[in-house]
């Protein structure tokens, strides 16, 4: 019931189904990271163990990823939410299933905080 609940509450704060909320329970430990942004944003700071490739190079240069495949969970943030967006639609017409967008870096963090903890 305590999963369900913290569930739901994700779900709600960053517009997610309910199909996003389990993804992102499940799915975190496993999950390939990339951040979005410049090399100097990312360079300013990123979450841990994510990777960089700026959202417009994303599709020419996932496939050279070690890991990354059509069906490994992969959540991608940037700044605001704008360029991780625009990075997920180019995956998922490439065939990738499981992108997440995690919005801006600081959602993306809060969100891979509470989960990694099982806060849920």
């Amino acid at each position: 019931m305590r999963k369900r609940i913290c569930l739901t509450i994700l779900a709600s704060l960053f517009c997610l189904s309910a199909q996003a909320g389990d993804w992102m329970f499940n799915g975190v430990k496993t999950s390939l990271v990339i951040d979005v942004r410049t090399p100097a944003e990312f360079a300013a700071g990123h979450v841990d163990g994510a990777i960089n490739i700026p959202y417009e190079q994303i599709a020419g240069k996932i496939r050279a990823v070690p890991g990354a495949s059509v069906d490994r969970p992969i959540l991608l943030y940037c700044r605001s939410g704008r360029r991780s967006a625009i990075a997920r639609e180019a995956l998922e017409k490439m065939g990738y299933r499981r992108v997440m967008d995690g919005g801006g870096m600081a959602d993306a963090v809060r969100n891979l905080k509470t989960c990694a903890a099982k806060v849920c």
